[in-house]
């Protein structure tokens, strides 16, 4: 039987190589390269590409949520993180997300994430 699988090489080094790659628009300044999504479109797993400067609004998790920045920095209302940093969100945290100098992150999202208008949490 064939084993199924995606493999990508160098993920430490893809700001080097990330034209390559069929990025997506996702939100204002931020592109997704989908890599996996379950049948029942509840969990995803992708690269997400911030533009210098770019902000994800508030937001809850309802489920877990990892992110490992692998090039540039994030940050978010807990703290700031450069590349090498791996950050869990525990079901039921929000925050909001903004990366300054741009950055690419491997998330993986357990479920989809609620937006919130600003101020309401």
């Amino acid at each position: 039987m064939a084993q199924h699988q995606i493999v990508m090489r160098d993920v430490f080094n893809i700001a080097a190589h990330q034209e390559h790659l069929p990025w997506q628009p996702f939100r204002p300044g931020v592109d997704i390269y989908p890599l996996v999504q379950s049948a029942n479109h509840q969990t995803r797993i992708a690269l997400l590409r911030y533009q210098p400067g770019a902000t994800v609004p508030v937001h809850e998790h309802p489920g877990f949520e990892q992110i490992l920045v692998l090039s540039g920095s994030q940050q978010d209302d807990n703290g700031h993180y450069p590349a090498g940093t791996l950050v869990i969100n525990q079901p039921g945290s929000h925050h909001r997300v903004a990366s300054p100098e741009g950055c690419i992150v491997l998330i993986h999202w357990e479920k989809p994430v609620i937006l919130h208008p600003a101020d309401s949490l």
